[in-house]
């Protein structure tokens, strides 16, 4: 599977748009209380174990994303974003990964 942010294909012909599709995960709550507490991690103002765990999440988004256009019959996505979004409130500190694209056939 072709995954690109832009919205062609260098040296491949799109023949078929299939449509939108999108992958999403979530991190739950749970993962503050892993993560802070190896705070002695931190360097520098960045922690590699949140950053594995957003890696992880993205992830999930695009594998489920994948399968979307697979089960459409296209064999790569364009103009794809990744969005993250933090469902504080009733949801705690779950963090919420979207990816989405345009499913396409290309030759």
């Amino acid at each position: 599977m072709i995954l690109t942010s832009s919205n062609t294909l260098v040296n491949k012909q799109i023949v078929e748009y299939k449509g939108l599709v999108t992958g999403e995960s979530l991190i739950g709550s749970n993962i503050y209380k892993d993560l802070f507490s190896g705070v002695r991690d931190v360097v520098g103002g960045r922690t590699s174990k949140y950053e594995e765990e957003l890696k992880k999440a993205r992830d999930i988004a695009f594998k489920s994303m994948e399968e979307k256009a697979e089960n459409l019959g296209a064999n790569a996505i364009i103009g794809l974003k990744i969005s993250y979004d933090n469902l504080g409130g009733t949801m705690g500190n779950t963090i919420l990964v979207t990816a989405y694209g345009t499913a396409v056939k290309c030759e």
